[in-house]
């Protein structure tokens, strides 16, 4: 079989077809299942991988670098004020020199516009590891874990909830994954956090011809009755005023995943994805002060108590970080690989 991903940049799921997102989350399953058996080949000795962070990240930054060590590839990792990028030295300059020492070339900043300069002019594959307006890498992870949790269904067949701000990286690009697949995806949130109307239609007629559906809607219980998944991200970034911090979250308040919530599904298997990390606790410096600055005492975007108990699968989807994201490395560094 033909490896059409050879030498293939990945800013966004629609970079790629939908019968090679799903080529991805099948060789996902397979090197998964060979790293927990031990019988894992080692496809990308000799290779030269960078890791470029204007954002700071635990699991991509992790997952990444595990994918590489375990596939016998090397990596630099290149931290928030580690490079010249966009300061001393233009962002083309940097493609140009970083393409001719490594063989990929993983990108996780702030603007979008940045990892497409990056892949105009590089000579080998930009992944993204998150911009403000597409995390791809972390969707296809989620698409691995819906898959694994309702094997025995279709996309088409399975319906989840993204309830909260629906016009992020993360429900901006879940958009692209149920346009591909088919999956029903609901958008739950106040109409003035719903997507760009252009993408928004662009996946729904997409995705009509997958026999799916998306809807936006503000009314919770329409838009999580019947859901198999509800999925959801913290509503504030850091680096954000606080002013813009109060007027969100007086908004997202009643779109807390909660006890309530769950039992609004009519779904005793309900289960919940959340791409971490959560400020479900008082356990961290900003949790702490988010929760007590705005009478959060149970949870912001998810209460501790619904946390506690789904975080079995939240867990899961964070590991599967590390399947897909090999499967893409393999897939696009690796000319004859044999699916």
């Amino acid at each position: 079989m033909i490896n059409t991903l050879y030498q293939r940049h990945f800013l966004r799921l629609f970079d790629f077809k939908d019968f090679e997102i799903q080529k991805l989350i099948n060789l996902a399953i397979k090197l998964k299942k060979a790293k927990k058996n031990n019988t894992e080949n080692q496809y990308l000795k000799g290779k030269n991988i960078v890791l470029i962070f204007e954002k700071e990240s635990t699991r991509t930054r992790c997952a990444f670098e595990v994918a590489a060590f375990d596939q016998g590839a090397h990596v630099t990792y290149l931290g928030p004020g580690s490079t010249h990028l966009g300061y001393k030295e233009s962002i083309k300059d940097t493609a140009q020199v970083l393409s001719k020492m490594y063989h990929g070339i993983q990108y996780r900043g702030h603007k979008h516009s940045t990892i497409k300069t990056l892949s105009d002019f590089s000579n080998v594959p930009i992944w993204n590891g998150l911009t403000e307006k597409f995390h791809p890498t972390q969707i296809l992870a989620d698409l691995l874990t819906i898959k694994e949790n309702i094997h025995f269904k279709k996309f088409n067949q399975i319906t989840c909830a993204y309830v909260g701000d629906t016009r992020n990286n993360i429900s901006n690009t879940m958009l692209e994954a149920a346009a591909m697949t088919g999956l029903n995806l609901r958008l739950v949130s106040p109409k003035e956090y719903w997507p760009d109307e252009e993408l928004l239609l662009e996946c729904q007629l997409k995705s009509i011809k997958k026999s799916g559906q998306i809807i936006c809607t503000e009314n919770i219980s329409d838009g999580v009755k019947n859901a198999d998944f509800i999925y959801t991200d913290v509503w504030v970034s850091m680096g954000e005023s606080k002013k813009l911090w109060s007027k969100r979250i007086a908004l997202l308040k009643k779109y807390q995943v909660n006890t309530s919530m769950l039992e609004l599904t009519n779904n005793k298997n309900i289960k919940v994805l959340h791409c971490l990390p959560s400020f479900h606790d008082h356990e961290t410096v900003i949790g702490k002060k988010i929760l007590d600055t705005f009478n959060l005492n149970n949870g912001m975007e998810i209460t501790n108590s619904v946390f506690e108990q789904q975080k079995k699968i939240i867990f899961e989807q964070s590991e599967n970080r590390l399947h897909t994201i090999k499967a893409l490395i393999i897939s696009t560094l690796i000319e004859n690989y044999n699916y």
